[in-house]
């Protein structure tokens, strides 16, 4: 006679309450097991959201060159011609962009008056930094060629001279010379220093008005963030053999965040590593648990195939068993490191948001240990023959 679905879970439960301490160590071992797995899930994500964070404070993730000094003044001076000497031999380039600095420059609208830095950029500049346009364009190869006296201001300089006006087409006098504003920016927050608006000019325009080539720097993007140190590794080589002899400086805006995220994935790799031990030890007691209790239990086994139980049912109810075990130890992990989370999130006032995705993977991998582990004796146990199993009571 074939069990209903009611009737097995009740004979289930009744099997694993005779044995409450063994069940418990076991269902204790799965939640370690799930708890490390799901503590360590939750760390990357929120890791990695404060390293977005960061990144968006402190714009793309770029590396910098620059001429350095020695005893004689700068060793080289670079212009456009090497920026594109690099952009054409460079691998894992996104980005590549010439700045320049101004140093504060008079900022006149009307009757107000600012001294933002002045910043002379080249066309890509935007891509680079990872600057976010919020109104009007950036420069377009037509500005460059035709030399054309536009101005980018960033968000704060355009809300000081303008307050509510739209400043898009508004002309301004910026060190005594007119230019017609086509686009605004985002301003770039600094934890150091508080902002002061800024001021972007095409490159040609800058190099005509002081009669010099020479650009300040060279800006890069690499495609990805761990590519940042490689990146300044290849512009290095390339530029000892465009100017031997010469000396650069390097610099990266992420050198910070990429040792937070080496920490982060050694922590991850740790941590995972413990989750898995936990795990194997979990399985490994379900395992000894289903074996010891299919032998205590040969008896019951062979009655219960004697009076119509299948193969399939009594092998169903030991992988059962396992289950329900997984399943309360896995909740109760996933549970406790969702209140410490909180816990934590909201004293060191971090970013969390409770993850399905990390829920489903962390229980569905004490399901897979407590399947996997019980499956030889719930097969063994499906094997026994009835005749012999009540023989031996």
């Amino acid at each position: 006679m074939a069990l209903s679905a009611f009737d097995l879970l009740t004979i289930t439960f009744h099997s694993l309450g005779r044995n409450p301490l063994r069940s418990a160590l076991t269902t204790l071992g799965i939640f370690m097991g799930v708890a490390a797995v799901s503590a360590t899930l939750q760390v990357g994500t929120i890791s990695r959201t404060l390293i977005a964070q960061q990144l968006e404070k402190r714009g793309a993730p770029q590396v910098s060159v620059y001429p350095d000094w020695d005893s004689g003044g700068r060793s080289s001076q670079l212009k456009l011609e090497d920026m594109e000497y690099l952009r054409q031999r460079l691998v894992g380039l996104r980005a590549i962009s010439a700045f320049n600095w101004a140093g504060p420059t008079p900022t006149v609208f009307q009757d107000k008056e600012f001294s933002p830095p002045m910043s002379p950029v080249s066309q890509d500049f935007l891509l680079t930094s990872g600057k976010a346009l919020l109104s009007g364009r950036f420069f377009t190869p037509e500005d460059f060629a035709s030399y054309r006296p536009v101005v980018v201001v960033d968000q704060l300089l355009a809300e000081q001279l303008f307050q509510k006006q739209n400043p898009l087409g508004q002309m301004i006098y910026a060190g005594r010379r007119p230019y017609i504003i086509v686009g605004v920016v985002a301003t770039s927050l600094d934890e150091n220093a508080p902002p002061t608006g800024q001021l972007y000019v095409p490159m040609p325009v800058y190099n005509a008005l002081t009669g010099s080539r020479d650009i300040g720097s060279i800006q890069m993007r690499p495609d990805k963030l761990e590519n940042v140190e490689d990146l300044s590794h290849q512009a290095e080589d390339l530029l000892l053999q465009r100017f031997p002899g010469q000396k650069f400086k390097f610099w990266n805006n992420v050198s910070d965040i990429i040792q937070q995220q080496k920490t982060l994935e050694m922590a991850s790799q740790g941590l995972m590593a413990v989750g898995a031990i936990a795990l194997l030890v979990g399985g490994v007691g379900i395992a000894n648990i289903m074996i010891a209790s299919v032998t205590e239990r040969t008896a019951e086994i062979g009655l219960r195939r004697a009076l119509g139980a299948t193969q399939q049912e009594i092998m169903l109810q030991f992988i059962l068993e396992a289950m329900l075990l997984s399943l309360i130890g896995g909740t109760a992990g996933l549970g406790a490191v969702h209140g410490l989370t909180v816990i934590v999130a909201d004293t060191f006032k971090l970013p969390y948001e409770f993850n399905n995705r990390i829920a489903v993977l962390a229980l569905g991998s004490a399901l897979l240990v407590g399947v996997g582990a019980s499956l030889p004796p719930a097969v063994r146990a499906s094997q026994i023959d009835p005749v012999k199993a009540l023989r031996s009571e």
